[in-house]
């Protein structure tokens, strides 16, 4: 399915609140009291924590809500996050004001990327500031330079699995319901059984659709998504 250019409503975007864990809960509890109450600072603890896991167990998320977290304190405007995932081609220098390091896609990493990380773990260390990583294998089996993969192998780690269909169920229906729309049964298995089950993929479809129901000024129904489905040929 192509996207096409929609119109659409405010997205509620990834919180550790709306995360529906499954049987992530252990990650996501232990991402909720590291970041506490606090605002960013040098206060929250320096031992890195590595999310691993397959596409669409929530890693991205996880990452994107703690960056959110932080954000809605009004800590990225006083000390900023450093964030590299596989798309950033040419990754900044580590920036002393940060008081968090974020990265995404670790697996994918090009030699300039790792170099990149290699030295932002460093510095971050050394000034006790907070490392997130996150990438789909173990440390161990990560195809990186042995000093960036060591040191992500160092600190807290937590194996993410991708949700079973009835957890699927549940996470669309709660982002459905933050969103105020109203998913049948039958439209839930439509989404579910036509269309990538992916979470990240499920997610995006909810965001289009919502988007297109609120545009046509029409309910989520089968026969609107093959509405759409018809408007992105």
């Amino acid at each position: 399915m192509r996207q096409i250019a929609l119109d659409i409503g405010l997205a509620t975007g990834p919180t550790l609140a709306n995360f529906f864990a499954g049987p992530n809960e252990a990650a996501l509890k232990h991402l909720q009291l590291w970041i506490g109450d606090k605002a960013l600072t040098s206060a929250l603890s320096p031992v890195p924590t590595y999310l691993w896991g397959p596409t669409g167990s929530g890693k991205t998320h996880l990452l994107k809500a703690v960056r959110e977290a932080l954000r809605e304190r009004g800590a990225s405007s006083q000390h900023g996050v450093g964030w590299m995932d596989a798309s950033t081609l040419e990754p900044p220098a580590y920036n002393e004001a940060w008081g968090l390091v974020l990265m995404d896609d670790v697996h994918l990493y090009t030699a300039a990327q790792q170099h990149a990380a290699f030295n932002w773990f460093v510095n971050a260390q050394t000034q006790q500031r907070g490392v997130l990583a996150a990438g789909e294998l173990p440390p161990k089996e990560l195809k990186l330079r042995e000093d960036l993969r060591t040191r992500l192998a160092w600190g807290h780690i937590h194996a993410l699995q991708v949700l079973d269909e009835s957890s699927r169920r549940g996470v669309l229906r709660k982002a459905a319901d933050a969103r105020g729309v109203f998913l049948s049964d039958e439209v839930m298995d439509f989404m579910l059984t036509r269309f990538s089950r992916d979470l990240g993929s499920l997610m995006e479809l909810l965001e289009l659709l919502d988007g297109y129901a609120l545009q046509n000024k029409r309910a989520i129904t089968i026969p609107l998504i093959k509405a759409m489905m018809d408007d992105t040929q």
